[in-house]
């Protein structure tokens, strides 16, 4: 049975053909809009390189750009097959491309639904890498001399003042690292000493955060030391001065800006499946017409056209024993090879009693 089968005039099969090449010509604008899209988002997360641990999230982008770029040439092809769609000598040469075709554009769009499933998917992954990531690079701020980590502490204070952030979860994290480094502190000076002495690790730790850390909207000058402390400030409560410091931290605010940009290519993604599946069904019509067109006598007269030549189960069933044919294609059958060693071994020992003569009575 045919599935969803259709009438094709000449005047609807020329109707398609332009409609389809003008259809074709907008995927491929998608697909430079898709790879683009893909690009800003690759750029966006390699800024942020320094304070992730794995770079798994780099899928979604790869894939934008991968699809993108191959949308831009399967597509173009498409338009290209439009044009010679109504030349009897021209369109032929391109049947041997339809299957390949239609495969590359049925992965591509599977392809693109797998992106817009992993925007939310990677979320997770996404969250804990910041969260390591943050972490490790918060622990290096005060490493301005060793090698490698020489503009960590300027890349933690880029982020926490463009994202109005502080810390990993929020300030206090600060508060569990020695983001001062030993260069900067005068040994010889009582409070260091103490400091140090009173930590298990020797570590110098403060009740305090970086400047990047200081909200500009607060109405008093910024306090970065003592912030535990109600006594070291005047008119100060520790629990209700929310605007000193950013109160988000910077984990959340870049993982609400990553998934923000995820979230916001849904929409574009899901437009550009919805013309790329156009093209595969339109192209399809088309294809089915104009062949059909073309083994009747008169190439102008009326036309039939359908997406699958049989039902759709029975189609299924066809591309199941095709692919069965192909897997077992090039395999050596065990039981034929021990069959066909068996007979020849028959056909030895015959030749063998035939050849030896045979005694006397």
């Amino acid at each position: 049975m045919v599935l969803l089968k259709m009438k094709f005039t000449q005047q609807r099969r020329v109707r398609l053909a332009q409609g389809l090449w003008l259809l074709s010509w907008l995927a491929v604008v998608c697909g430079a809009f898709i790879s683009s899209l893909g690009l800003y988002l690759k750029t966006e997360l390699l800024r942020r390189s320094e304070v992730m641990d794995n770079s798994e999230i780099h899928l979604v982008p790869n894939i934008l750009i991968m699809v993108g770029l191959a949308s831009i040439g399967t597509n173009w092809v498409a338009g290209r097959m439009c044009q010679d769609s109504l030349d009897a000598s021209r369109f032929p040469r391109w049947k041997v491309f339809l299957l390949p075709w239609f495969i590359v554009a049925a992965t591509l769009c599977y392809l693109l639904m797998a992106v817009v499933v992993l925007s939310y998917v990677l979320q997770g992954s996404l969250e804990e890498s910041l969260k390591v990531g943050l972490r490790n690079g918060i622990r290096f701020y005060k490493d301005t001399d060793v090698p490698g980590r020489c503009f960590q502490k300027e890349t933690i204070d880029r982020l926490q003042m463009e994202f109005r952030c502080c810390g990993n979860s929020n300030f206090k994290d600060w508060f569990e690292v020695q983001w001062v480094s030993n260069r900067y502190l005068d040994f010889t000076s009582k409070d260091v000493k103490d400091r140090i002495r009173s930590n298990v690790d020797g570590r110098y730790l403060l009740d305090g955060v970086p400047f990047s850390c200081c909200n500009p909207v607060s109405p008093r000058p910024c306090m970065q030391y003592h912030l535990t402390d109600n006594g070291a400030h005047y008119n100060y409560e520790f629990q209700s001065e929310e605007l000193n410091l950013y109160s988000r931290g910077c984990r959340q605010a870049l993982i609400d800006y990553y998934m923000g940009l995820m979230n916001s290519t849904g929409p574009g993604v899901l437009s550009v499946i919805i013309i790329q599946m156009s093209v595969l069904l339109s192209l399809r019509y088309l294809q089915t017409s104009v062949e059909a067109a073309m083994s009747l006598e008169d190439p102008d007269g009326d036309s039939e056209g359908y997406l699958l030549e049989k039902g759709l189960k029975e189609t299924i069933e066809d591309l199941k024993v095709k692919a069965l044919v192909l897997l077992k294609f090039g395999r050596v059958d065990p039981s034929a090879a021990a069959g066909g060693t068996t007979d020849a071994g028959k056909e030895d020992n015959t030749a063998e009693k035939a050849a030896t003569p045979t005694p006397a009575s």
